[in-house]
């Protein structure tokens, strides 16, 4: 993951700080809660994104007393990567339209009255776009047919002619988030898809998805899912992480995951099954928290021989320094 670093209401003072921080890799994101900036520090802004990459992030956001202005974004016309998020509402959307060097947009307007504001032209060059819930329903996600470069995306709440998803033939990255029992068969089309995640929302299990290359898996606080038995067909994984699952009672790996690293297994309360670890040749990390599955059956069978990081908690204190002890006299390092 890349590292970033936030700078609240920047001028120019800043400007040595943040081209340092740029050049050692990081993203540098520039924001501002309130109507603060003067024309002078847009115009320092400007000069600054029309000689960085989308690296540099301007981030408008908050704003409670007044409410943001999208005609400011002609005053930093050479912005690439651009969030205008957390805002209950703003003025003149409309302006969104002329950023024509706009690469990532994180859009979050929860009374964003323009449906279609993803049928502008300049928007059609986007790598990333991250759209959050609204108010409205009748958000249309069609558009997105044509977001040919995207290659991150994530959708919060939104459902309108989702399946258009499933032509974004360089998609890379995919966030559903809050999204409820729609069907997501388009994920099947996504032959490039690395990073998947369902995050909130409702279903009951991934049973749709066929056989895929996805390297990470992230299934968190999903109301209702119960079944991962579709785990079989995720063969590239590399990450998997479930987390507060609260109706999923096993897991198991049928079949052999030798890209397998990293496994987490968070608040899954009723969880009394995992078995298959030693089809899990390649794993080096592993945490299991909060779950009913019992320790002593558990850690009788084969784990990886990569595995140094072994983490197993009850959050009963007295039968996690137990627990403890038994997995670092074996040499694992718990965390």
């Amino acid at each position: 993951m890349k590292r970033f670093v936030r700078i609240d209401n920047p001028t120019s003072k800043d400007n040595d700080l943040i081209q340092n921080e740029l050049k050692s890799g990081k993203e540098v994101i520039l924001q501002f809660a309130s109507r603060i900036y003067t024309d002078e520090v847009l115009a320092n802004i400007n000069m600054l994104c029309r000689e960085s990459d989308e690296n540099l992030c301007i981030r408008f956001y908050s704003h409670h007393s007044k409410l943001f202005d999208c005609k400011t974004l002609l005053k930093i016309s050479y912005v690439k990567c651009l969030y205008i998020d957390c805002l209950h509402d703003v003025l003149n959307l409309d302006y969104l339209k002329e950023l024509k060097h706009l690469k990532i947009l994180s859009l979050g307007v929860f009374e964003m009255r323009d449906t279609e504001i993803l049928d502008s032209e300049n928007l059609k060059n986007l790598t990333g776009l991250f759209i959050s819930d609204t108010s409205s329903k009748a958000f249309n996600l069609d558009y997105l047919r044509k977001f040919k470069k995207l290659k991150s995306l994530r959708i919060a709440g939104h459902t309108k002619n989702i399946d258009a998803i499933g032509e974004l033939v360089e998609l890379n990255d995919l966030s559903l988030n809050a999204v409820k029992k729609v069907p997501v068969g388009f994920i099947n089309r996504l032959k490039d898809l690395k990073n998947l995640s369902f995050i909130l929302g409702s279903r009951e299990n991934l049973n749709e998805i066929e056989e895929n290359s996805i390297e990470n898996l992230d299934i968190i606080r999903v109301r209702g899912f119960n079944d991962l038995s579709c785990i079989r067909r995720f063969t590239k994984l590399q990450n998997l992480k479930v987390e507060d699952q609260i109706q999923l009672s096993e897991i198991c790996f049928e079949n052999e995951f030798p890209l397998l690293i990293d496994l987490r297994i968070l608040n899954c309360k009723s969880l009394a099954t995992l078995n298959g670890m030693n089809n899990l040749t390649g794993l080096e990390s592993l945490v299991v928290y909060q779950t009913n599955i019992d320790f002593d059956k558990f850690i009788e069978q084969t784990f990886s021989n990569n595995l140094k990081t072994f983490g197993f908690y009850t959050t009963k204190a007295k039968a996690d320094r137990v627990i403890k002890e038994v997995l670092e006299a074996r040499g694992y390092c718990c965390r």
